[in-house]
């Protein structure tokens, strides 16, 4: 094999060109001669394949949801442009496909399905969720010990595993989980079930434990994480939520959340 050339940036640069022609070269279409030569060869073509698999695959298992709402050959030739323009930036492939919902977005035969992109992103909260970092959850006696009169300026850190979302067009929820079921048949969409309620949904994840847990979420609820997770107030995040719906009870909101791990950390003001 040709020497790639010295150093680290020698080295990167052979491996940038070859990565880029597993997926049919540089952005002109050029490779340089050490690589020309490789892919000349006949096993690279193989090699080629194994790697677009391995890809793939990993995608497909990163988005099980969206797989069973479109199918499996609808999703890998979906799949199959997006990695040619994707490259892996790990060696790992278990948070492979960050860029796949603003994809499929953009993506034309994705547009008669409104509810595809909004479930991507509930897919990769959960590998979000699922290769987050150890926290403790925040025990909600802790909370229960601040006098009232303090609780208001109180800082509460949302889990490093906590993802939510809120749509107030599609029942995100519902559809994301019915798909996202190892039962769930590929290909046979549950979107137009009768007794689907097509109405505005939230869902949040966490992993209190070793495995990542969903609830059912309303938009006060998701509003009062927003503002915890930009570091506001509960004071703030109160009254955001209120915005948001009204009628929203706030001590069973906090119940709800503190019981399903969504924070790690209360932080009095000084």
């Amino acid at each position: 094999m040709t020497d790639p050339g010295h150093g680290s940036a020698g080295l990167r640069e052979f491996q940038d060109g070859f990565a880029q022609a597993l997926f049919g070269g540089g952005p002109d279409g050029a490779l340089r001669p050490e690589i020309a030569s490789l892919v000349a060869q006949s096993g690279f073509a193989v090699y080629r394949n194994t790697v677009m698999k391995g890809c793939i695959d990993a995608l497909q298992a990163n988005f099980p949801a969206v797989s069973r709402l479109v199918g499996d050959e609808w999703f890998r030739a979906a799949a199959a442009i997006f990695v040619r323009d994707n490259l892996p930036r790990r060696a790992s492939l278990l948070d492979y496909g960050g860029e796949f919902p603003d994809f499929l977005g953009a993506f034309e035969p994705a547009r008669a399905l409104p509810y595809l992109v909004p479930v991507a992103r509930v897919d990769r909260h959960w590998t979000q969720a699922h290769c987050a970092a150890e926290e403790p959850t925040l025990d909600a006696q802790l909370v229960a010990a601040v006098p009232p009169q303090e609780l208001g300026r109180a800082v509460l850190t949302p889990h490093a595993s906590a993802r939510w979302a809120w749509h107030s067009e599609v029942p995100i929820r519902t559809i994301w989980e019915r798909n996202r079921a190892a039962e769930a048949p590929a290909g046979v969409s549950t979107t137009d079930a009768p007794e689907l309620d097509w109405r505005a949904e939230g869902v949040l994840l966490t992993r209190p434990g070793g495995s990542v847990e969903w609830i059912p979420v309303a938009a006060g609820e998701c509003a009062f994480l927003d503002v915890c997770a930009r570091g506001g107030t509960l004071a703030e995040a109160a009254q955001r939520a209120l915005e948001a719906k009204v009628d929203v009870d706030l001590a069973r909101l906090m119940a709800r959340l503190l019981g399903a791990g969504a924070f790690t950390r209360l932080d009095l003001g000084s």
